[in-house]
């Protein structure tokens, strides 16, 4: 992987690690420090962009933590927008899992059979809830809770599997891209409520 500063578009690392292509990246919701990423090779690999470059190797950067649980590509990473140090991973035809990271000692916090490929993750803003996505024989979206995992509800509408979600930025509509050439929108995630400060005299404002 290679680091690129966008300003001037000068390369800042080059980190090495997965053997095979890299499939997914997802930077640290909190801390911004922090990044996933996931590969072809079955492995994930934590980053942190304020470890020191090698001295070795001009400007390589050693991953934090190496891990090597799924049993097929890890073809979706996504980091928990409410706890800093969670994050989930999904694996590819031959895994069907979704497991869950603890990126402080590199531990498995939890691991659940997905039923198929996972081919996209997507944590809800707002609250303890995680989107997949998947790929055949049902192409749908499940939306489980965290951490007891239970499946609060399940989606079908493409034909296809489901390569790509997107989440709006108020957290209520997910999009979702698949092969079947379509991109659809769900109202899936709750919206929270924006409560209006009550203005001073507010209730004078109206005369007639």
């Amino acid at each position: 992987m290679v680091l690129l500063l966008i300003m001037t578009l000068e390369r800042m690392t080059c980190s090495s690690g997965h053997r095979r292509r890299v499939c997914s990246l997802k930077w640290s919701v909190l801390s911004g420090r922090y990044l996933a990423s996931g590969g072809q090779d079955k492995l994930v690999h934590i980053w942190d962009a304020c470890m020191p470059v090698s001295h070795h190797h001009s400007r390589q950067r050693q991953w934090l933590h190496r891990i090597s649980s799924h049993t097929s590509t890890v073809k979706a990473v996504d980091w928990c927008p409410t706890r800093s140090n969670l994050l989930a991973s999904g694996g590819g035809c031959n895994d069907h899992c979704v497991k869950f990271w603890n990126t402080v000692n590199g531990a498995c916090l939890n691991s659940i059979d997905a039923g198929s490929e996972v081919c996209a993750l997507l944590w809800d803003k707002n609250k303890s809830e995680l989107l997949t996505s998947h790929g055949s024989p049902n192409n749908q979206l499940t939306l489980w809770n965290y951490p007891s995992m239970t499946r609060v509800a399940e989606v079908s509408g493409h034909s296809s599997r489901i390569l790509s979600l997107a989440g709006s930025p108020l957290g209520g509509v997910v999009a979702s891209a698949a092969a079947d050439e379509t991109v659809r929108f769900w109202n899936i995630f709750e919206t929270p409520k924006i409560t209006k400060p009550e203005l001073p005299f507010a209730q004078f404002n109206v005369i007639r």
